[in-house]
């Protein structure tokens, strides 16, 4: 059974809103990953209101009303699975990332998750350097997980994991 977030919103100073994700922010969601990861296969609108359905931990952080980025976090038999954080490409650079992991990392200790799972691309060397600098240590590899345009070849996921203390 998934866990439900009470739906309160937190101030992350000088970062914005963090909040509950409603079916009314998936279009600016599906958006905000469309232009993060528009090749060869972004989560769609549909995917997200199926993590909203199912019961997911999906919260946003905004920025002056508007969505600024998002995570997705599933919780069973005490882990916790960060599915993706992304924040907008024209505001990346500014610590709003960290701002989500941190946020998402919370939320795992509140309920009561032990360890925190992730995947992560090893060409994206700023979400690598982050996840390290917040205590994530590499656990494995998944071979050919991400997909490719056609012609290209299908990038590895590094697994990483983290403790909560």
């Amino acid at each position: 059974m998934a866990a439900r977030l009470p739906d309160t919103s937190d101030t992350a100073p000088g970062a914005g809103t963090l909040r509950a994700m409603t079916v009314a922010d998936v279009a600016a969601v599906a958006a905000i990953e469309q232009r993060a990861y528009p090749a060869p296969q972004p989560w769609s609108a549909g995917i997200f209101r199926d993590c909203l359905r199912v019961g997911y931990l999906c919260q946003v952080l905004e920025l002056d009303g508007a969505v600024a980025g998002y995570g997705i976090l599933s919780i069973a038999a005490g882990e916790a699975h960060l599915l993706n954080v992304c924040v907008a490409p024209e505001l990346q650079g500014r610590g709003l990332g960290r701002v989500l992991v941190l946020h998402m990392l919370d939320l795992a200790d509140r309920f009561k998750a032990h360890t925190v799972y992730l995947e992560v691309r090893p060409s994206n060397a700023v979400a690598r350097a982050l996840y390290k600098s917040l205590g994530f240590r590499r656990i494995g590899v998944r071979k050919s997980y991400y997909p490719a345009l056609p012609g290209d070849v299908r990038e590895d996921a590094l697994q990483l994991a983290r403790d909560i203390a």
